[in-house]
């Protein structure tokens, strides 16, 4: 009888303990790490705030808050809604992979994750006190990222990476600028802070991309390694940190032409770096093809950029469509979007142990980003289109929508279960 009584209390002292409702939600997969949770809203929200912006602009939809205009809320919820909460994603996460040391997860990403969608729902609201309640949380969703990511660089002497913490300082800084400028009502001006914003992030594309595409290439191409030359690489960033310095201050100062300057030689140093990673050799693999085809679209956006600058007299005829915002558009979509889906589908893969071989849906993930930029950016060079703008528009946000769906379809089980054993790939 003893024994019986003993075995049962064993029993009871092994089994797992109850858990409350906010215990087992800390603990679910979509909370283990950053980039899972910043990735799935990332694309949603850009597929709402693009559904907004188009039937705003189509007549049918109102805002009706009045802090910042529409346009500032639709650069906003793109630059910083969707492309810095992903680059926050994969740098949380990657920081691990740096450092060795552990980063967030459970309740730490949750209210990461509180704290996003807050911020969405009060920008839209747009009243004066929900504008500034949504710029307090803006900013400590800011600091917060920074602190993490600077602890465990700054511990483990991680120098290498030790750049990313001013590149994100800056974006905070000029992410809250925006805010403020345009809810003083100096427009003008947020939309040249928005435009340095996008500037920003071809820098930071640059730097990213530079490290993690001939490495994916190499690897997954099964070629030697590949490498540009150390002083192109130094040369580039020194050439692309200029223009955005030299392109914000041509706001307050009269540049002239130096801008485009900068702005051109920057976009033929990334496509002269591009031409050492044997693009061609990708063709046939979408996780890296796609990657190539983004940053090409950067360094020919920053092209047309320069060439925007040019008197329509002395422009060919065929360039007189393209304006600073088309060209703008191809950083935007072709570039910044096309990367960030390329590499959401990797890392999402990847860090969850999965084997880097995408369903044959991830193609026409690429395929409709491409077709966006296209639409948006050249279709409405065609005479035929001339007086249809806004219907290239329309296909624009209509294939990036289609293009979101299809991700969260294909990625929304795998970025909310368990990690795999890598061992079962083998």
């Amino acid at each position: 009888m003893l024994q019986i009584q003993d075995l049962e209390l064993t029993q009871l002292a092994h089994e797992p303990k109850p858990t409350t409702s906010m215990q087992y939600l800390a603990e679910h997969p979509l909370l283990d790490l950053p980039f899972r949770s910043f990735f799935l809203l990332a694309v949603f929200g850009s597929m709402a705030a693009l559904a907004i912006w188009a039937a705003y602009l189509n007549g049918h939809f109102s805002f009706t808050g009045y802090a910042i205009t529409p346009l500032t809320w639709h650069i906003h919820e793109m630059i910083f809604g969707f492309a810095a909460t992903v680059a926050l994603g994969f740098i949380l996460t990657a920081v691990q992979t740096w450092t060795g040391t552990a980063s967030i997860k459970g309740r730490a990403v949750l209210a990461f994750i509180a704290l996003w969608l807050l911020i969405r729902v009060l920008l839209f609201i747009n009243t004066t006190s929900t504008f500034f309640i949504a710029v307090t949380l803006q900013t400590l969703w800011w600091l917060a990222a920074i602190v993490i990511f600077s602890q465990r660089v700054i511990s483990q002497q991680n120098r290498r990476n030790y750049l990313f913490i001013p590149l994100l300082m800056v974006l905070m800084q000029l992410n809250i600028a925006l805010l403020l400028v345009d809810f003083y009502g100096f427009a003008d001006f947020a939309r040249h802070l928005a435009r340095t914003c996008v500037l920003m992030f071809c820098l930071l594309m640059g730097i990213l991309g530079g490290r993690v595409i001939p490495f994916f290439t190499a690897s997954g191409a099964k070629i030697p390694a590949l490498t540009a030359p150390y002083w192109l690489t130094a040369v580039l960033t020194g050439m692309s940190l200029l223009a955005v310095l030299v392109f914000f201050c041509s706001k307050f100062f009269n540049l002239s032409y130096i801008p485009a300057i900068f702005m051109m030689a920057a976009g033929i140093l990334h496509i002269v770096r591009q031409s050492y990673w044997h693009s061609w050799a990708t063709r046939k693999i979408s996780l890296l093809w796609s990657l190539h085809c983004a940053y090409f679209a950067l360094g020919l956006g920053l092209i047309l950029l320069g060439l925007s600058y040019l008197p329509k007299a002395l422009a060919p005829s065929w360039f007189l469509s393209i304006n600073f915002a088309s060209a703008l558009h191809l950083l935007t979509i072709g570039a910044m979007g096309l990367m960030i889906f390329a590499m959401m589908a990797r890392v999402s893969l990847g860090h969850t142990g999965r084997a880097l071989t995408p369903s044959k849906v991830v193609s026409w993930i690429f395929y409709l980003i491409i077709i966006s930029a296209i639409s948006r950016v050249f279709l409405p060079m065609l005479p035929e289109m001339a007086t249809q703008v806004m219907l290239s528009w329309n296909i624009s946000v209509f294939t990036w929508f289609i293009a979101g769906l299809l991700f969260l379809r294909g990625y929304w089980s795998i970025l909310t279960s368990k990690k795999v054993d890598k061992y079962l790939h083998r």
